[in-house]
């Protein structure tokens, strides 16, 4: 069979893109090793098989040389503190994904007649975190009242990411690349993004990392909605402090939003047990125990050493129930990775016959038409 004419140097960028090792594939790729060196060549099964393998497009494997990535979007990561500066395939694949998501819904909606959503960018950074906050809980309908009639925080979670959407901000929420259970996300290297736009904004949640975790991100992203900016966050929104201003802001502004500070004041019992105490206070704002001792701290009623102790005791311990919950219908999964609205509108296009049935598969994340039926019955659509 014919070899394929590759560039050594082009191959090894493929498999350190991916970061994998030549041991890792060399029970697939035995000649691997040989490939790169420039000894021998793949044939086109093989390098297909390669691409596949380190989530490459083929067609950048026949370059002369390495491609230069970019970030698609704007990096607030804290990348000046261990966050590597190259962009793992994962990441970049669920960006791209979810980009094509919301050009498809964009333009969807402006075939509807839809118009720009009003707050989007519609503060900056020197507006008052409290004043932002404010604006999005009207705006949401997400109040302290409606939270303290719910069960749990983690139903609260639920609430929040429906009523963003109904405000018209699509929520995407997954902890793999897809559906590709294969292909998790990493919570070290991003724990979310915003891709902001007038019609169709979208915010995005790995939702590998705690669920405690998520609701602070979410909130976070809202903050960069309201601005009207597209970015890849911070891996560590809980951390108070940042290099740049904008993070700290957000940060802010999503602490303020889910435990006003000054609720939060004449809330807090002092003379109880601290344990106790975030406990009760975490049920009553239906958030997690991290956003309460987070709060705490921003109140000035922890010292600097006691809020990172009880953080760490309290991650620690949401990392372990974390790892231990179960992973929910084949339902709830699609509403939760996919977002029902945007579900709901590609299956009604291409029911119409507006949305070609390929293009369909490839927004969902399907491949099979028992798939698709599936998905259409959950959400009450008659075929």
């Amino acid at each position: 069979m014919a070899k394929m004419p590759v560039t050594p140097a082009v191959l090894r960028w493929a498999r350190e893109r991916a970061h994998r090792s030549t041991g890792d594939l060399e029970a697939k790729f035995p000649q691997l090793e040989s490939w790169e060196q420039g000894k021998t060549s793949p044939t086109l099964r093989q390098l297909e098989a390669f691409a596949n393998a380190t989530h490459v497009p083929l067609g950048y494997l026949l370059l002369s040389k390495p491609p230069e990535e970019q970030m698609p979007i704007a990096d607030f990561r804290r990348i000046n503190e261990g966050v590597p500066r190259d962009y793992s395939p994962d990441l970049l694949d669920t960006i791209y994904d979810h980009q094509e998501r919301q050009d498809w819904y964009r333009d969807y909606l402006l075939s509807l007649g839809e118009v720009p959503l009003a707050f989007i960018g519609s503060v900056k950074t020197s507006t008052s975190a409290i004043e932002v906050a404010d604006s999005i809980a009207k705006t949401i309908g997400f109040s302290i009242a409606e939270r303290q009639n719910l069960k749990s925080w983690e139903e609260a979670l639920r609430v929040f990411i429906d009523r963003i959407s109904e405000a018209g901000v699509l929520v995407m929420v997954n902890g793999v690349v897809g559906f590709n259970t294969h292909r998790k996300l990493k919570p070290q290297e991003f724990r979310g993004f915003s891709l902001s736009d007038p019609i169709a904004p979208l915010i995005f949640v790995n939702g590998a990392d705690t669920k405690a975790a998520q609701m602070f991100t979410l909130a976070h992203e809202l903050a960069h909605v309201w601005l009207g900016e597209t970015a890849l966050s911070d891996t560590d929104v809980f951390k108070v402090r940042h290099a740049r201003d904008t993070e700290v802001w957000c940060n802010k502004v999503a602490a303020e939003l889910l435990v006003p500070k000054s609720s939060l004041e004449k809330e807090y019992k002092k003379n109880t047990s601290f344990s106790e105490e975030i406990g009760r206070l975490a049920h009553l704002f239906k958030v997690s125990k991290l956003v309460i001792i987070r709060r705490l701290y921003d109140a000035e009623e922890l010292t600097a050493n006691k809020f990172h102790s009880e953080y760490k005791k309290t991650l620690a311990i949401l990392k372990k129930k974390s790892s231990s919950s179960g992973r929910g219908t084949f339902h709830l999964n699609v509403k939760r990775r996919v977002n029902e609205r945007f579900a709901y509108a590609v299956i009604v296009s291409t029911l119409e016959g507006k949305t070609l049935y390929r293009d369909c598969f490839r927004l969902l994340g399907i491949r099979k038409q028992d798939t698709f039926e599936k998905i259409a019955k959950g959400l009450g659509i008659a075929l």
